[in-house]
């Protein structure tokens, strides 16, 4: 089946980026994102070798020594292909990324359902085309916002796939709240996320483990509301939640929300 919109949030999001792109300075290209050792061009450059290997094209030759930021043999992977970048501008690694984004498009659009069932592992387990593509719309847009924040410049918060990703993302909710944060058996935490994506989450432990539920059996022993940017820096594990108390509001058992939200990253 022809996933138009996965494609859709694909699209979107790399125009997106590539508007963003086209009014940096070098300097700015330059500038640190919140992840340890990679700048906004470095983030370009990371999303192009994915995009590269996905779509049957070569991988780098060439080789970098990881430096500590790297912590598995994915990121070793992942440092050689922005390695191999850092001596262009960011102008030239947009020019790159941009011809790419116009082929991938293009394969999408000669797509049949075979391509896009076709079995592959993805970086949740084994899959299909379709169901990597839906992982490509996160890691994408998050490295949208990863070059955004880094340079002061917000936007594309909201839309189709600034929700795709904050849903994914809710999926290990229960498991912050059951295992990570021991709520006892038979407690529920409730999580309002505001702002462009909104969403309400109530996660309940019944047997030693937590779900997401409609409604909780008992009121919630804590509550916490913070703005999707905010849940999203997070979960994405881009900043520890000092770095953002400021933003979030916690009521109840202020303990057992607090262990909530320092433990919300579930990224590798």
């Amino acid at each position: 089946m022809i996933p138009q919109t996965t494609i859709d949030q694909l699209s979107e999001t790399w125009r997106s980026i590539s508007e963003l792109g086209a009014g940096l300075t070098e300097e700015q290209w330059k500038t640190p994102t919140d992840l340890p050792g990679w700048t906004v061009q470095d983030n370009l450059a990371h999303l192009i070798g994915t995009e590269r290997f996905l779509q049957g094209l070569p991988r780098t030759e060439h080789r970098c020594e990881p430096g500590p930021h790297i912590r598995n043999e994915l990121g070793k992977t992942n440092e050689h292909e922005v390695d191999v970048r850092r001596s262009c501008t960011g102008a030239e690694v947009l020019r790159e990324f941009d011809e790419l984004v116009a082929l991938r498009l293009a394969t999408f659009a000669a797509g049949d359902d075979a391509y896009f069932d076709a079995p592959m592992m993805t970086p949740v387990g084994q899959g299909d085309m379709a169901q990597f593509l839906a992982i490509r719309v996160l890691d994408n847009w998050l490295h949208e916002q990863d070059m955004r924040r880094a340079v002061g410049i917000p936007g594309h918060l909201g839309g189709s796939a600034a929700e795709h990703t904050v849903d994914r993302l809710i999926l290990t909710i229960p498991i912050v709240v059951g295992k990570r944060a021991g709520t006892p058996d038979g407690g529920a935490v409730a999580i309002d996320i505001t702002g462009d994506v909104q969403r309400h989450v109530v996660a309940e432990v019944d047997g030693g483990r937590a779900k997401v539920v409609a409604e909780p059996s008992a009121a919630p022993l804590a509550s916490i509301a913070m703005d999707s940017e905010t849940f999203v820096i997070l979960a994405a594990g881009r900043r520890d939640s000092a770095a953002v108390a400021d933003r979030i509001t916690m009521s109840g058992d202020i303990a057992l929300a607090s262990k909530v939200v320092d433990n919300f990253n579930m990224m590798i």
